[in-house]
């Protein structure tokens, strides 16, 4: 065979488009006569045959998909690839509220710890609300994530204020932690809490108060400590004091079922007017269970995170989560001094995007010896 056809008639065509094709086609016509009718072949062919060739030569590169990360705040149970803990429901408590899940880290060494809190108001929601355990695991924390019985329930109880119960079941779920350093390995000087909302509001109130242990309990568990080395949360209430909430933000209506103020209908009164109006009454309870009225010089760093910038003394679309929250509880830490990073649409100077790189980088890195410490 003609050493030009067999180039031609390969992937010369398709490989170098109309024109090779013609070139060649042009030569044979011009040999013998007994080389035109396969020229005549072979032009119809380039015509067919070129077309394809020329996408394929010139068809750029598609551009590759790009794949968005998965939103920190997204749940683990709302994940396309959730990822099982490695413990359920273990208890910490004889309420069946009372119990936890697990994520161990592969380590050879005690891993530092995220103990996570769930948010809705201290009254619903539960454990799988979890969020960055893929992330933590990634880095080699280990995860908890913890139920805790709710507002209504201790009202239902008589318990005053309701708000005890989630926040010490909180206290109690911690210590119990520590109590399983050794079978979970975990380094016990190492646990950061987060959590939103009402659980963000948790993490704080562990992250400001003293320690609640009892070194003389004959109960091992209540001899454990209830500090932490930092905290990063998502949309928290830094206060629980309704004068502050409404000076802060006007048309605050958040707190009231904490301290039992849930409504009343008849006298056409809200939970949180019935909070306003018995405050001076209940300021004991609220400078127990505000984290800001807690905040002292030798409490762990924090880190806030919320969705819309601040507005002091203007209404909220969402007064519940406003980060006039984050930006009065920034202002009292600075004059303390503890650490406290805000991070909100626009802010600018802060290291950390969110909580979860936040709480990696603080319990891997080194540790500070001015704040934060499992003291």
């Amino acid at each position: 065979m003609n050493p030009v056809f067999e180039t031609v008639g390969g992937n010369f065509a398709i490989s170098h488009g109309r024109q090779q094709a013609f070139l060649a086609t042009n030569y044979l016509m011009k040999r013998k006569t007994q080389h035109r009718q396969t020229a005549i072949r072979l032009l119809m062919a380039a015509l067919i045959l070129t077309p394809l060739g020329s996408i394929a030569a010139e068809k750029k590169a598609e551009p590759k998909t790009k794949t968005n990360p998965t939103p920190f705040w997204l749940p683990e149970g709302e994940r396309p690839d959730p990822t099982p803990p490695t413990r359920s429901d273990i208890p910490y408590g004889t309420n069946p509220k009372q119990v936890m899940d697990f994520w161990k880290a592969e380590s050879s060494e005690p891993t530092p710890l995220v103990f996570f809190i769930h948010g809705g108001s201290w009254k619903t929601n539960d454990k799988n609300k979890v969020t960055g355990v893929k992330e933590y695991l990634a880095a080699g924390i280990s995860v908890i994530s913890i139920n805790y019985r709710f507002t209504q329930e201790a009202h239902a109880a008589g318990v005053k204020p309701p708000v005890k119960w989630p926040l010490e079941d909180a206290a109690r779920a911690l210590q119990f932690v520590r109590s399983k350093a050794a079978e979970f390995n975990i380094d016990k000087t190492r646990i950061g809490a987060s959590g939103g909302s009402a659980g963000a509001c948790s993490s704080l109130w562990l992250a400001f108060h003293d320690d609640m242990a009892d070194p003389k309990s004959r109960d091992p568990i209540a001899r454990e400590s209830t500090r932490l080395f930092c905290a990063g949360v998502l949309g928290a209430q830094t206060t629980l004091d309704p004068r502050q909430m409404r000076e802060w933000t006007p048309n605050s209506t958040y707190g009231g079922h904490a301290f039992g103020f849930n409504g009343d209908p008849k006298a056409n009164l809200s939970g949180f007017e019935q909070f306003i109006a018995n405050r001076e009454e209940i300021l004991p309870w609220i400078k127990e269970y505000s984290p800001y009225e807690l905040a002292t010089r030798d409490d762990p760093p924090v880190f806030l995170y919320y969705s819309v910038v601040p507005g002091i003394g203007k209404n909220q679309k969402d007064p519940t989560h406003t980060s006039n929250f984050g930006l009065k509880l920034q202002e009292k830490l600075k004059t303390i001094p503890v650490e406290c990073h805000l991070m909100y649409p626009g802010a600018s100077g802060v290291p950390y995007p969110d909580p979860v790189r936040f709480l990696i980088a603080r319990l891997k890195g080194p540790k500070d010896t001015k704040a934060g410490s499992y003291r």
